[in-house]
């Protein structure tokens, strides 16, 4: 417990976190073979072609995965609380991702942290943003 409490204590308002990965043809047949979503919008480039995006885009949920990438950074064991997401644009094979998580608050009574998260393109375009709240533990 105190080891938590320690880690908890390093961590201050403004502390900003990040990880960038180019998303690859790989990464979405990946991740469709681990959860299961084969929707054509991800994996079948014909039918993703006839709607608005004229393409295959990326899972929404693997580019939210990258903002447990950042959170991996902080000090001490995380617990992922909550996550709210809100998809902003598509990603696409080729795009290169940068996720950022800044501490906005911190919740002394359980080791709490309430975090901004964004997730932007290689053209500084916010494709996905929300808030998570970990505990430190």
């Amino acid at each position: 417990m105190a080891e938590a409490k320690d880690a908890y204590l390093r961590i201050k308002v403004g502390d900003r976190y990040s990880f960038s990965k180019t998303v690859t043809e790989a990464d979405i047949v990946a991740f469709a073979g681990i959860t299961g979503d084969f929707n054509p919008l991800h994996i079948d480039e014909v039918s993703a072609g006839k709607t608005q995006f004229k393409g295959r885009i990326a899972h929404g949920m693997l580019t939210a995965g990258f903002i447990s990438a950042t959170l991996s950074n902080l000090p001490g064991i995380v617990l992922y609380i909550s996550q709210t997401l809100h998809f902003r644009l598509p990603v696409r094979i080729g795009d290169t991702i940068t996720a950022i998580s800044e501490v906005i608050e911190k919740r002394d009574r359980k080791n709490e942290i309430l975090l901004s998260t964004v997730c932007k393109n290689q053209d500084d375009e916010v494709v996905l943003e929300g808030e998570a709240v970990v505990r430190i533990i």
